[in-house]
């Protein structure tokens, strides 16, 4: 399946990049960073994974299914730790991951 047939999910994926990315610097510069610290490491894996899957979709991986599945666990597991918290970054990034886990899970089917 060629990389125009993932055109919605690419747009996701790359929102939910951008989101984690903003979220994990935004973090960094909070009062609190220690109370933040599940949030940081969760939004670089996230936004980690969401870039490496947003490629591997562009170059017709073969591992759709399994890495599309992988990137919806870590959506998940982001957006819960980001709900967890009040900032306005966190709240916009939970959004953005949980919108990516539900695209993501559908490639998984």
């Amino acid at each position: 399946m060629s990389h125009e047939n993932y055109q919605s999910v690419l747009n996701t994926l790359h929102e939910c990049m951008v989101a984690c990315n903003h979220c994990y610097d935004s973090c960094l510069k909070e009062e609190d960073v220690k109370m933040m610290a599940e949030c940081i490491r969760l939004d670089r894996e996230c936004a980690d994974l969401c870039a490496y899957l947003e490629q591997a979709l562009g170059r017709g991986t073969p591992f759709v299914s399994e890495l599309a599945n992988l990137c919806a666990t870590i959506c998940e597991a982001c957006g819960n730790e980001c709900k967890k918290h009040a900032h306005d970054h966190c709240k916009k990034c939970a959004d953005s991951c949980f919108k990516c886990a539900e695209e993501c899970r559908k490639l998984s089917a």
